[in-house]
């Protein structure tokens, strides 16, 4: 009897604890590629995760989503032929607030291809956080290699036209972030929504 209570204790503490994480892990917890719909003011585009690959990042990704974190914020850096970053700022330029840092999951085997979404960090190799970007070239300078690389995490299924424009539009200097290669039309992404899974 004593036994059987300390499995029925163990067993429901397990179900609580995994109910109760707050890593993304808890969004679809059974699809390995979950989609997620971009609203821009460009357009929408639609992105396939890939969880059996990346599943620390499509999770962290999908905890910023689940939770509206990306409503709101700015495509703030376009460098055409190479990448369309954003994700960390909102529409005042500043800065919105992250969740901790992630482990790099660059040598998960998936490369920076066109339109192959990754994750943008600093200098170190595990300072992930909330900004993502679409590669809108083939980018083998950003797999890893000798040093670590960016970790891939998904893929545009829908809307590559989309991405395409953001790539062509044009850029200036923008003083608040330091960055140089920021739209001067600010490109939104308004809402970010987890589509049902299959």
């Amino acid at each position: 009897m004593f036994r059987y209570l300390l499995f029925v204790l163990i067993l429901v503490a397990s179900q609580t604890m995994a109910q109760g994480k707050d890593d993304g892990s808890n969004v679809q917890p059974d699809n390995y590629y979950p989609r997620v719909k971009l609203e821009t003011s460009m357009g929408e585009i639609i992105i396939e995760l890939d969880r059996r690959r990346a599943p620390i990042t499509s999770n962290n990704f999908l905890r910023y989503v689940s939770k509206n974190g990306y409503n709101g914020t700015l495509f703030h850096r376009v460098v055409p032929n190479f990448v369309v970053q954003g994700g960390g700022y909102n529409q005042d330029f500043e800065q919105k607030p992250s969740y901790p840092e992630i482990f790099n999951e660059s040598g998960n085997g998936m490369k920076n291809e066109l339109y192959t979404v990754a994750m943008a960090r600093q200098n170190q190799p595990h300072s992930a956080t909330r900004q993502f970007f679409f590669n809108v070239n083939d980018n083998p300078s950003l797999d890893p290699g000798k040093e670590w690389g960016y970790a891939v995490f998904g893929m545009v299924v829908e809307g590559q036209e989309v991405v395409d424009k953001m790539m062509e539009v044009e850029t200036e200097y923008q003083m608040r972030l330091r960055e140089p290669n920021s739209p001067v039309e600010p490109i939104v992404l308004e809402k970010a929504t987890v589509l049902p899974g299959p």
